[in-house]
C-alpha cells in the first residue's frame, strides 16, 4: 500500500511480511548499520533493479537458444503435418509453397545450431547448473543465487546437458526430475555412475511426491533434494559446497 506525501511527493510503503522475516531484516539491518529498516528497503531494491538490468553472458545465449528455437519449432511442426495430412487436399502451388517452408526451416535450424553451438560450448566456469524445462523456476533460482554472489547457467533440457559437462564442471547440479527428453533419474545415475563427474553434488527440484523421490535416492546416488513450490530458507544449505 503507497501513501503519497503532498508536501515532499515521496511514497511511505506498507510491506507485509511475516515476524519471522521482519526480524531477520532487523538484524541484517542492525549489523551493516542502516540507520531504518525501510532504509535497507530501499536500497536492496534499488540493488535488485541494478543488478537484473545489466546481461548475463552465461544466460543470454541460452535465452537466445529458446527464444529462436520455439517459434522454430511450431513452424517446422505445422508445416510438416500440414504437407502429411493434407497432401492430397491442397492445390500444387500452395503445397510447393508448403514444402518450401518446411525446407526452409530445416536450413534455418541447422544455422541456428551450428551458431550457438559455437558460443555456447565455449569455456565459462561457473558454480551452479541449473536444469528445468519451466523457464519461470529456471529465473528465479538464477536471480535467486546470483544475488548471492554464486554463477550459475540453465538448461531446459536433460539431454542438453551432457555435452556441456564435458567442457564445464559445475559444483552443484539443481535438477528436474520430468524433463521432455530423458527424466531426472536417468540423467542423475548416468552422471553419478562417471568417475569423471560423480564428485559433483546433485539436488532434485521437482513437485513430484517426496516419497517417490526417496525410492531413488539411493538407486540414483542423488546428494538431496528441494521440493516445490521452494523454501529458499532451505538452499542456504549449499553455500556449505560452493
Amino acid at each position: 500500500m503507497a501513501k503519497k506525501n503532498k508536501s515532499n511527493e515521496k511514497e511511505r510503503i506498507t510491506i507485509l511480511v511475516s515476524d519471522e522475516t521482519k526480524n531477520r531484516w532487523q538484524d541484517f539491518s542492525k549489523k551493516k548499520k542502516y540507520s531504518t529498516l525501510s532504509k535497507l528497503i530501499r536500497e536492496s531494491v534499488e540493488f535488485y533493479m541494478d543488478f537484473s538490468s545489466k546481461p548475463n553472458p552465461i544466460t543470454t545465449i541460452s535465452k537466445l537458444s529458446h527464444d529462436l528455437k520455439e517459434p522454430l519449432t511450431a513452424i517446422k511442426g505445422f508445416s510438416h503435418l500440414l504437407i502429411e495430412n493434407y497432401r492430397d487436399k491442397l492445390d500444387w502451388g500452395t503445397l510447393t509453397k508448403m514444402k518450401q517452408v518446411y525446407d526452409q526451416s530445416l536450413i534455418l535450424e541447422e544455422i541456428i545450431k551450428s551458431v550457438l553451438d559455437s558460443y555456447q560450448y565455449e569455456k565459462v566456469q561457473y558454480d551452479i547448473m541449473i536444469v528445468d524445462d519451466d523457464a519461470s523456476t529456471n529465473n528465479v533460482l538464477l536471480d535467486f543465487f546470483q544475488l548471492k554472489g554464486y554463477s550459475c547457467k540453465d538448461f531446459i533440457s536433460g539431454s542438453r546437458i551432457f555435452k556441456e559437462l564435458e567442457l564445464n564442471k559445475p559444483k552443484i547440479i539443481l535438477l528436474d526430475i520430468i524433463l521432455p527428453d530423458i527424466n531426472g533419474y536417468e540423467i542423475c545415475k548416468k552422471i553419478k555412475s562417471d568417475e569423471k563427474y560423480n564428485d559433483i553434488l546433485i539436488f532434485y527440484i521437482s513437485a513430484v511426491p517426496e516419497s517417490e523421490i526417496m525410492q531413488y535416492m539411493k538407486e540414483t546416488m542423488a546428494d538431496g533434494y528441494f521440493l516445490k513450490p521452494f523454501n529458499f530458507l532451505e538452499f542456504e544449505k549449499l553455500s556449505n559446497y560452493l
